[in-house]
């Protein structure tokens, strides 16, 4: 499967980005999903994810009740919904894909197999 992250762009502290993570090659119902953000000099850090069916997510405290992570398979797509920003959440933002993966393994970056391009966000204060 190949991943295409976008969505990214420069918006203000308070304001709002949509990221998506289009699939093809293979169907994204297939495979749970996650995104992830790395700034320069630190490893990438696991931000959410959703399980295959949808049913099931996963977020790091710091973007609980801010971020959203959703699907919709029909579309193969994923989407990351990120409401009030903060200049801390600059980073580039990566999705990616696992067959076998559930439960809190999904917060690992080595637990994913299909990696798409960074997408920017760069939230100014």
């Amino acid at each position: 499967v190949q991943l295409q992250a976008s969505g990214g762009g420069l918006v203000q502290a308070g304001d709002s980005l949509r990221l998506s993570c289009a699939a093809s090659g293979r169907a994204l119902n297939s495979f749970a999903v996650g995104w992830f953000r790395q700034t320069p000099g630190k490893e990438r850090e696991f931000v959410a994810a959703i399980s295959r069916g949808g049913s099931t997510t996963y977020y790091t405290d710091s973007v609980k009740g801010r971020f959203t992570i959703s699907r919709d398979n029909a579309k193969n797509t994923v989407y990351l919904q990120m409401n009030s920003l903060k200049p801390e959440d600059t980073a580039v933002y990566y999705c990616a894909a696992v067959e076998l993966g559930w439960g809190d393994s999904l917060r690992s970056r080595g637990k994913y197999d299909y990696w798409g391009q960074g997408t920017q966000v760069t939230v100014s204060s």
